[in-house]
C-alpha cells in the first residue's frame, strides 16, 4: 500500500479484476444464504410435519385405550346404579311389610272402630253424614284441626261467598252487600241451627259415643304415623336381609375399581415405554429425509461461513491495496474502465488527475 504506482493501467485491471472477483463472491454469498433459508424452512416443516403426525398418533392411540376402558366403567357404573336400585326397592319393600307388621293391631282396631261406628249409628237411626269427619268438624270440634276447619268454612261462608257475590253485582251500593249478608246469615247460618239442633238433640248419646270412638282413631292414626316415621328414621337395616344387594354392590364397585387400576397401568405402560416405540416407528419413515436436510443446511451453514470469510479477506484486500490510492467511490468495475480509458486517451498523466478528469466529466 506505501508502494508507489509504477504502471497505472495494470494497477487499474487489478483493480477492476479484484472488485469484479468480490461483487461475483457476494453474489454467490446472496444466492448460498437464500439457499440455506429455503433449506431450514424445509427442514422445519419437515421436523414440524413429523411432531405432528406422532403427537396426534399418540394422542389417538391414548385416548382408544382409555375409551376401551371408560366402556367397561360406564358397563360397570349402570349394573352399579341398577343393583343400588334392586337395593333400595328390597329395603322400601322390607319398611312397607315391617310398617304392615308392627300396625297390623292398630289398623285391625281402627278397622273395629269403624265398623262399631257404623253400626251403632244404624242402630240409633241417626243419618249417615253425622257420623262423617266434617260433622264433628261444624258441630262438635274438640281438636286444633277440627276449630281450623270450622273457621275456614265460616270465611267462606260469610266472607268469601257474600264479598265475592257483591263483586259480581253490575252496580255495587252499600245496600246490596248489606242484603248479600242477610240472606248469607239466614241460609247459611239457619242451616246450620237446624241441622246442629235436630242431631245434637235427637241423637245425642249416639253422637257422644261417636266422637269417643273417633278420638281413639286419631289416637291411633297418631301412633302409626309416630310408628311408621320410627321405622323410615331407623339406621339399623339388617333385618330388611340386604346382604345379597350389599354383595353384588360390593362385587361391582371391586370390579370397577380394578378396570380403574388397569385403566392406569395401562395408560402408563403407553407413556413410558409404548409411545416411544411409536414415536421411533413414525420418525424411521421421516429419518432419512430429515438427515438429508439436515446434512445440507450443516453443509450450506459451512460453505456460508467460508464464503463470508473469503468476502471479508478480499474486502480487507481491496480496501489496503486500492481503497488508499482510489477511494470507495471509484471502486466499481464501471469506473474503474473509465479511469483506464482517460489514462488511455493521455487525457491525466495520474491517478488523481484520472479521478478529476472523471468529476469534471460527470459533473
Amino acid at each position: 500500500m506505501g508502494q508507489a504506482i509504477t504502471d497505472y493501467g495494470t494497477f487499474l485491471m487489478e483493480a477492476k479484476q479484484a472488485v469484479t472477483d468480490l461483487r461475483d463472491m457476494e453474489q454467490r454469498e446472496t444466492a448460498l444464504s437464500s439457499q440455506l433459508k429455503q433449506s431450514r424452512r424445509q427442514l422445519e416443516a419437515e421436523e414440524k410435519a413429523l411432531a405432528d403426525r406422532i403427537s396426534q398418533t399418540v394422542r389417538r392411540r391414548a385416548s382408544d385405550i382409555a375409551a376401551s376402558y371408560d366402556k367397561e366403567l360406564g358397563k360397570g357404573q349402570e349394573q352399579l346404579k341398577k343393583a343400588k336400585a334392586r337395593r333400595e326397592k328390597a329395603k322400601s319393600q322390607g319398611i312397607r311389610e315391617r310398617i304392615a307388621e308392627e300396625t297390623a293391631a292398630l289398623r285391625e282396631e281402627n278397622r273395629q272402630l269403624k265398623l262399631r261406628l257404623k253400626t251403632i249409628f244404624q242402630q240409633n237411626h241417626v243419618p249417615a253424614f253425622c257420623r262423617g269427619s266434617w260433622y264433628y268438624r261444624l258441630f262438635s270440634p274438640k281438636r286444633i284441626g277440627e276449630y281450623s276447619s270450622l273457621l275456614l268454612v265460616l270465611l267462606v261462608c260469610f266472607f268469601v261467598i257474600p264479598y265475592g257475590s257483591y263483586l259480581l253485582i253490575p252496580e255495587h251500593k252499600p245496600l246490596h252487600l248489606v242484603l248479600i249478608y242477610l240472606a248469607c246469615i239466614l241460609v247459611f247460618g239457619g242451616l246450620y241451627v237446624v241441622v246442629g239442633n235436630r242431631t245434637r238433640d235427637s241423637y245425642a248419646a249416639t253422637i257422644r259415643e261417636g266422637r269417643q270412638i273417633r278420638d281413639q282413631l286419631h289416637v291411633n292414626r297418631k301412633k302409626i304415623k309416630r310408628i311408621t316415621r320410627d321405622i323410615k328414621r331407623d339406621k339399623n337395616e339388617a333385618i330388611y336381609n340386604l346382604q345379597k344387594h350389599d354383595d353384588e354392590i360390593a362385587r361391582i364397585e371391586q370390579m370397577m375399581s380394578e378396570t380403574a387400576a388397569k385403566k392406569s397401568e395401562a395408560l402408563n405402560t403407553f407413556e413410558s415405554v409404548t409411545k416411544n416405540i411409536i414415536t421411533d416407528e413414525i420418525t424411521a419413515g421421516s429419518r432419512d429425509k430429515i438427515d438429508l436436510l439436515r446434512e445440507t443446511c450443516e453443509f450450506q451453514e459451512g460453505e456460508l461461513k467460508r464464503l463470508r470469510e473469503e468476502v471479508k479477506t478480499k474486502n480487507l484486500f481491496i480496501t489496503d491495496k486500492y481503497g488508499a490510492y482510489l477511494g470507495k467511490e471509484f471502486l466499481t468495475p464501471a469506473r474503474l474502465d473509465a479511469l483506464m480509458d482517460i489514462m488511455q486517451n493521455g487525457v491525466a498523466v495520474n491517478l488523481s488527475e484520472a479521478m478529476d478528469e472523471y468529476r469534471k466529466q460527470h459533473a
